[in-house]
């Protein structure tokens, strides 16, 4: 699986391909190498096996039928079946250089090896049932089953779907990553993901979270120089406990947790009553996991904003500053799932990718939009897309360990927005190693593990 790259909207995608035909590039030459790029996919998951390619009848059909025609000059057994007629000029030329015959989509037999070239990018109305219908039992019947860019059915901006959608085994995203591709419900229907390299410049601020290089503290460290997090407990001390944790498996160098005595944490975090945060070697400042919404909690997020240190604001201090976004500080990270996301900023336009980057610039802070897929945004128009997550991370306490996490790589790093990145990337990663049924606190023992992969 490919990991990082621009992410680009059907737009996006239609202006880079342009600018590359304003260049100087053919456009049928561009057609030929998409398909030749998708061909060699298929070409190394299948191999002989007999195939059905299904081409629709634009430029994502006439790519089908430069597969097909690579395909079968590899001794491919290969049919191609159509909907309807092909209508842009490179599809045409595709059609006619293939050569071979044309069935109709609605009467062809199934194969071992299915290729949906039908829509792709840019569809913005669903399929006829019967045709949705007619692709669903092609995969089904397959062994094999490849979308060519998207699976047909699929909004390439949101990630909606548009008609019913069958999973496939995998998806080839020609030149860029789209939104669907990393977006729900439509990145659940995808399998693997390929990026095949088309040969054009895909400028882009919103990137696939990749995975982070981290550093290992060097000789001159010591603790406060890796980074003290305070991390303030309240109602639920507990939560504040798995976030401490989390951060003290972060790489940061020391923590300080602020809440009632008798909490069982490791015996390397400070355990401090009281609430003064007035310490200047604070690198970061954690409050909200457990916090509560009363009063007293109140006055606790009013020290912690005053205070002035770089700040995580996670779960009761979001719902506690919802109409009050504009007393967020300035390179704050926030980490609303879609309920506090909500309480804080509304109902916002656009996909998630649009919803994140409009409540940065709202807030001037980092947000981390999570959930079983995250966005990262930046006041700046910076943003990292990560899907995929285990379904597993649903399950009480690991977004608190998602915060401590944040909070830790900010005293580390001392920059937002990579902080939140590395979190959201760790967070992953800690729970693929986890694997299946673990509770949150199995996160903390996967983390160092997490870590040592990427120095």
């Amino acid at each position: 699986m490919t990991r990082g790259g621009p992410i680009l909207t059907a737009a996006q995608m239609r202006a880079a391909e342009q600018a590359a035909f304003d260049a100087g590039v053919d456009a049928y030459g561009l057609m030929e190498t998409a398909g030749a790029a998708a061909a060699e996919i298929i070409w190394r998951g299948g191999h002989k096996r007999d195939t059905l390619i299904l081409c629709g009848p634009g430029n994502n059909g006439g790519d089908g039928f430069v597969i097909a025609r690579i395909l079968r000059d590899r001794g491919v057994p290969v049919r191609v079946a159509a909907l309807g007629e092909s209508r842009t000029s490179s599809g045409l030329r595709a059609r006619a250089a293939w050569g071979g015959s044309v069935e109709d989509m609605m009467t062809a037999a199934p194969a071992t090896q299915i290729v949906d070239a039908l829509f792709g990018t840019g569809l913005t109305r669903g399929l006829d049932s019967a045709v949705a219908g007619r692709l669903g039992a092609f995969v089904e019947a397959a062994t094999f089953s490849h979308a060519v860019d998207l699976p047909s059915g699929v909004e390439t901006d949101s990630g909606a779907l548009l008609s019913a959608a069958p999973h496939f085994g995998t998806t080839i995203a020609l030149g860029a990553w789209k939104p669907a591709h990393l977006l729900q419900p439509a990145s659940g229907h995808l399998g693997r993901l390929v990026l095949a390299d088309i040969g054009i410049a895909v400028p882009s601020r919103v990137r696939r979270l990749a995975p982070p290089i981290l550093e290992a503290p060097g000789p001159e460290a010591h603790k406060y120089r890796r980074g003290l997090v305070a991390v303030v407990g309240g109602a639920m001390p507990g939560a504040a406990a798995l976030a401490a944790s989390a951060a003290a498996h972060s790489g940061a160098g020391m923590v300080r947790l602020h809440a009632a005595a008798g909490l069982v944490v490791p015996h390397a975090i400070v355990r401090q009553e009281g609430h003064d945060l007035s310490d200047p070697r604070i690198r970061a400042l954690l409050i909200g996991p457990g916090l509560g919404r009363d009063d007293a909690t109140r006055r606790l997020l009013n020290a912690a904003l005053a205070a002035a240190h770089p700040l995580v604001l996670d779960a009761d201090a979001l719902v506690l500053l919802a109409g009050a976004v504009d007393r967020i500080p300035a390179g704050a990270i926030l980490t609303p799932h879609e309920g506090e996301f909500q309480r804080l900023f509304g109902d916002l336009p656009g996909s998630k990718i649009d919803r994140a980057l409009a409540a940065a610039r709202q807030s001037g802070a980092m947000v981390v939009y999570k959930g079983a897929d995250s966005v990262i945004a930046a006041p700046d128009g910076r943003a990292a897309v990560a899907g995929g997550a285990s379904p597993w991370l649903s399950t009480a306490g690991t977004g608190d360990v998602l915060a401590g996490l944040a909070a830790g790589r900010l005293a580390v790093t001392g920059d937002p927005f990579r902080a939140a990145c590395e979190a959201v990337w760790l967070h992953g990663e800690a729970a693929r190693r986890a694997g299946a049924a673990f509770v949150a606190d199995d996160l903390l023992r996967a983390l160092p593990a997490a870590i040592a992969a990427r120095l």
